[in-house]
């Protein structure tokens, strides 16, 4: 198995890392964070350093990882800054095993699909998104780069979901709706309509309820 580095160190890395494990693809040979000093473990990993110490690493034959950071904006300027740093390295994905994908559905590098998602028929997922524990993600819809799904998330058929948007923990979006760029769906929403960039709406149907602006932290919201 080839060698990877997990870039992140905290919750959501932990779910990625147990997917990781159960893959049997890979083998972690360190994390990489640059908000905890090297040396401090999760699980049985250490923290080897920093992004800007992936260029080294390369050098040792670690040319490969995934981003497991959560919040969408991050993890985008994380993979770009090492792209940056190490234009050569490889964005894996990460498929966990109790998942159901359909043979149709595309995936894009550097995505992390966890446990007990349904990826239906003819989907496209971009790169870098995350679905997560127990996401169903409807037939002939898509999600572009950077755009995630929380736990217990349900997408209808032909929904797209745009660039770096987010639907937050168990809500559901009815069949051949479009959600914008950079938009957040609250956590427990029914969208029943179109969303514009830039939202945050909620609900039972869901409303819009502000603008947002360019990564800010949904997490927190």
């Amino acid at each position: 198995m080839d060698n990877i580095l997990v870039i992140g160190a905290s919750g959501h890395a932990k779910v990625v890392i147990e997917a990781i494990e159960l893959e049997k693809k890979y083998q972690i040979y360190g994390l990489v964070d640059s908000y905890k000093p090297k040396g401090i473990k999760l699980f049985d990993y250490e923290v080897v350093g920093t992004e800007f110490d992936i260029k080294y690493l390369t050098q040792k034959g670690i040319t490969k990882g995934v981003v497991a950071i959560g919040d969408n904006w991050d993890r985008h300027l994380v993979q770009k800054k090492i792209m940056e740093l190490v234009p050569d390295f490889e964005f894996i994905k990460v498929i966990h095993p109790s998942s159901i994908i359909s043979p149709s559905a595309k995936i894009g590098k550097g995505t992390v699909v966890l446990a007990s998602v349904t990826i239906n028929t003819d989907t496209k997922i971009g790169d870098f998104c995350i679905l997560n524990t127990d996401a169903n993600f409807g037939h002939d819809s898509s999600m572009a780069d950077y755009s995630s799904l929380a736990p217990g998330v349900t997408i209808g058929g032909n929904v797209d979901i745009g660039y770096c948007s987010a639907i937050s923990l168990g809500a559901n979006v009815i069949q051949g709706k479009t959600i914008g760029k950079h938009s957040v769906i609250g956590a427990g929403s029914l969208v029943l309509n179109d969303i514009d960039d830039f939202k945050l709406v909620y609900g039972v149907p869901a409303k819009e309820i502000r603008t947002i602006e360019k990564g800010e932290r949904y997490l927190k919201l």
